[in-house]
């Protein structure tokens, strides 16, 4: 199989909504782990500078994406590893649509009233996959409230295909919270896909302000919960942002909750405001607290930390490991 890697994502934009957060400023982490401390200056500093996307591989991806008429978010989203990934064969599209029912206040994609689903879209999906060759797929949406099951059996169907016709694909998915919907939560979890990745986004006194009324901090992590508790044995994933105007208390929090809830991968990353409508970044944070941040996360006994600036939640490193975790499973399987 080549290295190219497809990932499939999904955000939201509401205008309405000020771009400011407020909260205090970041406390001293407790003696026992001390942190460095970093300047808080919002200016952003050279480390998230990124070159423009340019090369052959960015080129290839373009055409790629155009020829199979996958919808990908990754200029909308205005995402900083653009160039890396696109550079590096890999490429972002949507499942269920462009248009988001619910407005976080972090999120650049347009909210309102999406059109009907796409019936083919999941078997369309595949067949790019397979075309591709990818080894691995990470598949998420916009959020679908206007959906009986908020699009889980769309999910479902997308992940049964993609294992249909890519049998050597590994298949995560980063879904909405389905509002809490079991029923809703096992139709995905029943459809096998490898990793089931469900993000907090922030610590839970800023979820409010962060994300969408309907979220809540309380409901990720009893879905992250729930699927880490089903039979299927699925490997579950969550992401936080950092820059918001969180503690570093409430991010240590934060990780003992996630790994209380059974979450074994997780990904940190540094909040980019992607427009005036949005909510301020609070600070900076720099690369060597992200490696703080890295090794605090560690101590609670997740699989596997990524933290730095620009790691966002379908992260490559976390996928590489990944992928070597699921060959030493099948290596053990057939030994």
């Amino acid at each position: 199989m080549s290295g190219l890697t497809l990932r499939v994502r999904g955000f939201s934009l509401d205008p309405a909504f000020p771009p400011t957060v407020q909260g205090p400023r970041p406390m001293a982490t407790p003696d026992r782990f001390p942190l460095p401390q970093v300047s808080e200056s919002t200016r952003k500093p050279e480390w998230l500078k990124v070159r423009l996307p340019h090369g052959e591989g960015y080129e290839r991806v373009k055409a790629i994406v155009k020829r199979t008429k996958l919808s990908t978010v990754c200029e909308e989203a205005r995402c900083p590893n653009i160039a890396e990934c696109w550079g590096g064969g890999t490429a972002t599209v949507m499942l269920m649509g462009e248009v988001c029912t619910r407005a976080c206040r972090f999120c650049h994609v347009k909210v309102g009233a999406p059109p009907p689903l796409d019936p083919m879209e999941p078997v369309h999906l595949a067949q790019a996959v397979r075309e591709m060759d990818l080894e691995y797929i990470v598949v998420t949406s916009v959020n679908r409230d206007d959906r009986p099951d908020g699009g889980a059996s769309h999910f479902a169907l997308a992940i049964r295909e993609l294992r249909k016709e890519s049998p050597k694909t590994i298949v995560e998915v980063l879904i909405p919270d389905f509002k809490g919907v079991e029923k809703d939560l096992t139709t995905v979890a029943e459809a096998r896909p490898h990793v089931v990745a469900h993000n907090v986004e922030t610590v839970e006194r800023l979820t409010p302000t962060v994300r969408d009324r309907r979220a809540g901090y309380r409901q990720s992590l009893r879905v992250l919960e729930y699927l880490k508790r089903r039979p299927e044995g699925l490997y579950t994933k969550s992401s936080v942002m950092v820059g918001l105007g969180e503690t570093d208390a409430e991010l240590e929090q934060t990780f003992k909750d996630l790994r209380e809830a059974g979450v074994d991968v997780l990904t940190l990353g540094q909040y980019l405001q992607p427009s005036q409508y949005h909510l301020r970044v609070e600070r900076f944070v720099s690369p060597a607290q992200f490696e703080a941040y890295k090794r605090l996360a560690e101590s609670y006994g997740f699989l596997y930390v990524a933290s730095g600036p620009l790691v966002r939640s379908s992260y490559r490193a976390a996928e590489f490991f990944m992928k070597g975790l699921m060959e030493r499973e099948r290596l053990e399987r057939i030994g």
